[in-house]
């Protein structure tokens, strides 16, 4: 993994727990990087497992590799992709993060087009060009799936939140009960946008 404080590490967590394993008896973390790192490491052998995303899973599978879970199959709700800023500087620039939301939404509007679906998987081609085509149409499907794609009109999920601090406050240190996702979300921003 990146890290073991960040979320991803912990949905990693969960998802061996509730698999029945436990950390130092069953398994060990070691500090690998990011995503293109670990998948590396992975199929040099350097590790035995890792922690994937789209595209990577897929192409670990076409290299034989086994998949083991998904997250959002293990967890249910789980919000990994936010766009965060401090309140105070939201406040203050109310229009350029409004700005930011709508062009966000529209452009994964964009991207559930499916009139765009070529000139989409050439971009994603253009920005990593060691996945195929077969992979990059792939990474496509997963990455627009209605269930763990992205989330139509970049739209927050209040029940993934909740999932995120619920993650967050069984296994970050220092612990701290984390219950509210209206704490950490201003839905007036979004509605602004979206108008």
């Amino acid at each position: 993994m990146d890290a073991r404080t960040t979320g991803y590490a912990f949905v990693l967590f969960e998802m061996l727990e509730r698999g029945g394993l436990v950390l130092d008896r069953d398994y060990t973390v070691e500090r690998a990087g990011g995503v293109l790192q670990r998948f590396q490491a992975l199929m040099e052998k350097k590790h035995a497992a890792t922690l994937l995303l789209s595209p990577f899973e897929l192409q670990a599978e076409a290299k034989g590799f086994k998949r083991l879970g998904n997250a959002t199959d293990v967890l249910g709700a789980y919000q990994g992709l936010v766009g965060g800023v401090r309140k105070g500087w939201a406040d203050a620039n109310r229009d350029a993060v409004v700005g930011y939301i709508r062009a966000f939404s529209e452009a994964v509007d964009w991207l559930y087009d499916p009139r765009n679906r070529d000139e989409a998987v050439a971009i994603f081609r253009k920005n990593l060009p060691n996945v195929p085509e077969q992979g990059a149409q792939a990474a496509y499907g997963v990455l627009l799936a209605p269930r763990g794609g992205f989330q139509k009109k970049a739209q927050i999920d209040l029940e993934g939140v909740r999932t995120v601090l619920q993650l967050r406050s069984k296994y970050a240190e220092p612990k701290k009960s984390l219950t509210d996702p209206n704490t950490y979300y201003d839905p007036s921003f979004y509605r602004a946008a979206m108008r």
